[in-house]
């Protein structure tokens, strides 16, 4: 069994028109369904959890939003479809928000970096409910949910999707920042 101490973090993600608009990819959502999409806002921010992770001198912020969110979703694509795009959007902006506030950086190189997995990270976030889907590998179980390094640490440069990822492999343009002993 690994050492690893878990602290709760407290967040409220702010609700982002344009955000939702770019995930979503549309230029405008009508007002009964934007009405039904802020009640789905309001029922969903108390599903919002966020925990801090420290394992030795390490620490990793693990942001989610339980099942809770996820079946409303499911439940959406029985009844409605045509909306059930956007309410999955709405879900990615919610747990967007939630990183953003926690780790502002991330919102402004536009990537939460995913940290190697280890066995003490994977013993933690499967202690909290969000495992890893498969065992090595950095994607998580749940469908809305970010694991990366807290506090910042770098973008691109330190993260172990860099290779399977178009802007960290080279094909979308320059990283965040250059952290020392990463410079070209």
């Amino acid at each position: 069994m690994s050492e690893y101490r878990v602290i709760d973090l407290e967040v409220q993600p702010y609700f982002d028109l344009e955000l939702l608009l770019s995930v979503s990819q549309e230029t405008r959502i009508g007002g009964e369904l934007m009405e039904a999409m802020a009640g789905a806002w309001d029922k969903w921010a108390p599903h919002v959890r966020a925990k801090r992770i420290e394992i030795g001198k390490d620490s990793y912020l693990l942001a989610w939003l339980d099942e809770a969110v996820e079946e409303a979703v499911d439940d959406k694509w029985e009844e409605a479809p045509s909306e059930a795009f956007l309410f999955n959007a709405l879900a990615q902006v919610m747990l967007m928000g939630a990183v953003h506030d926690l780790v502002p950086q991330v919102e402004e190189i536009g990537c939460a970096p995913a940290p190697r997995p280890t066995d003490a990270l994977a013993e933690a976030l499967a202690s909290l409910g969000v495992p890893y889907a498969s065992p090595g590998e950095p994607g998580l179980a749940r469908r809305y949910a970010v694991n990366t390094y807290f506090p910042f640490r770098g973008g691109c440069e330190i993260c172990t999707l860099q290779r399977q990822c178009p802007k960290g492999g080279g094909q979308g343009g320059d990283f965040s920042i250059t952290l020392p002993g990463y410079e070209k």
